[in-house]
């Protein structure tokens, strides 16, 4: 029997898609624990014990971790504790951990209505890596990319103004740029196009150089502070920032944040208040995109809201906002969402080829 794996790591980007039961690498087995606490938003602390035991296995000379499972020292080495310990010990004995097994079971993201519209997405709009507040590098975010079946990941790393993420000012971003041509070259036909989630400064202006804007592939623009502003200042703020022929998504729109699920979903952060209306009609008139968020504790915009953005004729994209490759998969609950809303793929822009998805976003910019 064989069970198809995405196994990732931060620091060496090495992906496997294959194990076997009967043959499980420890070192994989505890990057395989590691994506699927992200998937299932574990708490971040947790992913880097299993990431830092994963680093250590990978250090250590021939035979060695065998010799210490054997001898019982292996809770020595700094950075193995109980939990790793054991994945490590039943990976050797040649199972699939227990832990692994849990997981694959609690994590899972149901695909419902959405299953063959996910099968139409062809890359993600908005992802983050180590540059910025994400958890894997740009090469590993892109290889589990590829493995989930994508053609291309936009990088949006956090503007510089979001310092608490590490945001990139303008040299770090040109070397950014510079990086990914090189992994462009390496990755091919897989693209990893340019982008940024630029902040949307209190007066409505971008929290990156407009030249800058202008080159990259994708731009995602958010608010990420002063969230309670009166109505009609963010109104005008929004409307700003939307209006930027350097704009091509406008992300999370109402900033809430959610806890619970299902019926007991309520707002942890309450929604920011403008005119959604009229914000909706200037990214239609613009061409600007609103985005369906997909991590479970955003799922922005609210039913009603997004009912709004379509009446007015919006185009869409459905992204992960994903801080590590785990996330990629909360596509499911994008796609889901939707067709609940019975919205027409000619609308979703990432159900478009790479080159498509730059052309659009070179023509609404001109236009």
């Amino acid at each position: 029997m064989i069970v198809n794996f995405i196994f990732w790591s931060g620091w060496s980007a090495r992906l496997s898609m294959v194990a076997t039961l009967n043959m499980v690498d420890p070192l994989e087995a505890l990057l395989r624990v590691a994506y699927l606490q992200d998937r299932g938003l574990y708490p971040s602390q947790k992913t880097a014990a299993f990431l830092k035991a994963a680093a250590l296995v990978e250090a250590l000379g021939v035979g060695e971790l065998e010799q210490r499972v054997a001898s019982g020292t292996l809770l020595e080495l700094g950075g193995i504790g109980p939990s790793t310990a054991a994945v490590i010990t039943q990976a050797l004995a040649g199972e699939v951990p227990e832990r692994i097994i849990k997981l694959e079971a609690e994590t899972q993201i149901p695909l419902g209505a959405g299953i063959e519209l996910r099968s139409l997405i062809k890359g993600d709009c908005h992802s983050h890596s180590t540059w910025s507040d994400g958890g894997a590098s740009i090469e590993t975010m892109a290889l589990a990319a590829q493995a989930l079946g994508h053609e291309y990941l936009v990088v949006t790393d956090h503007s510089p103004r979001l310092t608490i993420a590490h945001g990139l000012n303008r040299d770090r971003l040109v070397r950014q740029i510079a990086e990914i041509d090189e992994l462009n070259s390496r990755l091919a036909p897989f693209r990893v196009l340019t982008g940024i989630e630029v902040d949307i400064l209190v007066d409505g202006t971008l929290d990156q150089d407009e030249d800058i804007l202008e080159k990259l592939d994708f731009v995602v623009a958010s608010v990420h502070s002063k969230l309670s502003m009166q109505s009609d200042q963010m109104t005008d703020r929004v409307l700003a920032a939307v209006s930027s022929p350097h704009v091509d998504a406008l992300g999370h729109c109402t900033g809430r944040m959610l806890k619970g699920s299902g019926d007991s979903l309520s707002e942890l952060r309450p929604r920011s208040t403008f005119d959604f209306e009229a914000v909706f009609e200037a990214c239609a008139t613009n061409g600007t995109a609103v985005e369906i968020n997909c991590r479970p504790e955003r799922q922005d915009p609210p039913p009603e809201l997004l009912d709004l953005a379509l009446d007015a004729g919006c185009y869409i994209t459905i992204s992960t906002d994903s801080h590590s490759p785990g996330h990629l998969e909360f596509l499911n609950y994008g796609c889901d969402k939707a067709m609940s809303h019975g919205i027409s793929t000619d609308r979703i822009l990432n159900t478009r080829t790479a080159e498509d998805l730059v052309a659009w976003t070179r023509d609404h910019a001109s236009a």
